[in-house]
């Protein structure tokens, strides 16, 4: 498979405003760990190798457990992830799932009680910026790096 073009060399204005993004989700009240399962748990129902590989080199690098990462894609069946997480991760499939029935009542309350409208919003946020770089990786046919 070859790389087909490289969009922040093609269009560097939008490059730059999805950048600008990841630059804000930086500054969230989300862990680094909460945004690695996300980012992870995204890409992985998305199929984009690229972010698969990258963020799950990073959650090692924060911390995240070879069990936990391996897991990630069976999360609901094991209890290796807290409640805030299984939210997190729940809400993350939804959003990335959006043409599946949108995101339920149910997800939605239960992370609202969890985190408040500001970090469900942030959230919400985090997967909306990997399920953009996922379609431009996966559109573009970016390999993962070695």
């Amino acid at each position: 498979m070859n790389t087909r073009l490289n969009i922040a060399t093609v269009q560097p204005e939008a490059y730059k405003a999805m950048y600008a993004l990841e630059k804000y989700l930086q500054t969230t009240q989300l862990t680094k760990t909460q945004k690695d399962l996300i980012k992870i748990r995204a890409s992985q129902i998305n199929g984009c190798a690229f972010c698969i590989n990258m963020h799950t080199k990073e959650a090692r690098q924060h911390g995240e457990t070879e069990q936990r990462i391996y897991l990630l894609n069976a999360w609901k069946e094991t209890s290796l992830f807290s409640a805030e997480e299984k939210a997190i991760l729940a809400l993350t499939e939804e959003v990335t799932h959006i043409s599946q029935g949108g995101v339920s009542d149910n997800t939605y309350q239960n992370a609202l009680g969890l985190f408040g409208e500001t970090q469900v919003a942030q959230i919400i946020m985090v997967a909306v910026a990997i399920n953009a770089w996922n379609r431009m990786s996966i559109a573009t046919q970016l390999e993962p790096e070695q």
